[in-house]
């Protein structure tokens, strides 16, 4: 599940707070960078429930209607086809989340504002109710609602990310990226596979995290030389006078590029200027990407740069 975007945004938070910080040891950060990613993963996990209490809050309503004292005709005969659809069924079985769930001992049940805030929307919306009125019953059906309903009312959803948040720290950044593994998990769910059916691991191999731990590495213990350069080639700058933010994303940039030749130099570009977008001003990616096609050019000329 975590591939190399969301590892290079973690990178810059945890580099930048390595600065900030001044007694942190290199060590220490590889272990905050991987316990970090790994937080990654719960969120997603915990987001896959989030589909499964909705629908349980939606089955207690239900519940309670039918307690009433004076209960309607409705009340008595719900149409069951939101609590009873396929796919939620399948995911609440899941052998994966269900392992999950016995590990972290973790639910929705002390968050059931947001879980309410979603459910209201979802009610109150043409998909909901064209989905209740239709006659068709199928997995097809059910799956691709919950993939729209996801898109729609939980991606995006501010309550929902102040809930995340106090949940955890380490989230604020990463629910844009985990929700588009939650949509591609959604569409990979197949009904012949049942409870079987395989989530996104943590890791899609031994490759990502040593990328991770190598890339933090390089990084932190070259700083002297990719300042060196930074210093260089920042014309009427001087490096102290350069927000750290940029030093710092320019500086994981120099690592990506001189430690993993495999790796384009138009992917290494276009990440961290992106990430130069989310984290520093809006002038900055112009002159981060100045600065290191200044650099890269140099080290060409020297011969000091091999990629593929």
């Amino acid at each position: 599940m975590i591939n190399r975007v969301l590892i290079r945004l973690k990178l810059i938070q945890i580099v930048y707070a390595y600065y900030q910080n001044g007694d942190k040891t290199v060590k220490a950060a590889e272990k905050e960078l991987l316990f970090s990613l790994s937080k990654a993963h719960d969120l997603y996990n915990y987001l896959l429930l989030l589909m499964i209490a909705v629908t349980d809050y939606a089955q207690e309503r239900i519940d309670k209607a039918k307690s009433k004292l004076a209960p309607t005709r409705e009340d008595l005969n719900p149409n069951l086809k939101f609590i009873q659809n396929k796919f939620i069924a399948q995911l609440s079985s899941n052998k994966m989340l269900q392992d999950y769930c016995e590990n972290q001992k973790r639910s929705w049940t002390d968050d059931l504002n947001a879980v309410k805030d979603i459910y209201d929307k979802i009610v109150d919306s043409p998909l909901y109710k064209e989905y209740m009125e239709s006659k068709d019953s199928s997995y097809q059906e059910d799956r691709e609602l919950w993939r729209k309903l996801y898109k729609n009312f939980i991606c995006q959803n501010e309550t929902l990310d102040d809930s995340l948040e106090d949940i955890s720290l380490y989230w604020n950044d990463d629910k844009e990226i985990v929700d588009t593994f939650i949509i591609k998990t959604i569409k990979k769910f197949k009904a012949e596979k049942g409870s079987d059916q395989p989530l996104l691991p943590e890791y899609k191999d031994d490759e990502d995290q040593e990328f991770a731990v190598r890339l933090l590495r390089q990084a932190i213990e070259n700083e002297e030389y990719y300042r060196s350069l930074i210093g260089t080639h920042t014309k009427n700058w001087e490096l102290d006078r350069i927000a750290l933010m940029d030093v710092v994303l320019m500086q994981c940039a120099l690592a990506e590029v001189l430690s993993f030749p495999n790796i384009p130099l138009s992917v290494t570009f276009n990440e961290y200027l992106d990430l130069a977008k989310l984290y520093s001003t809006h002038k900055s990616g112009g002159f981060i990407n100045g600065t290191l096609d200044s650099i890269i050019n140099q080290l060409k000329k020297e011969g000091k740069l091999m990629k593929n």
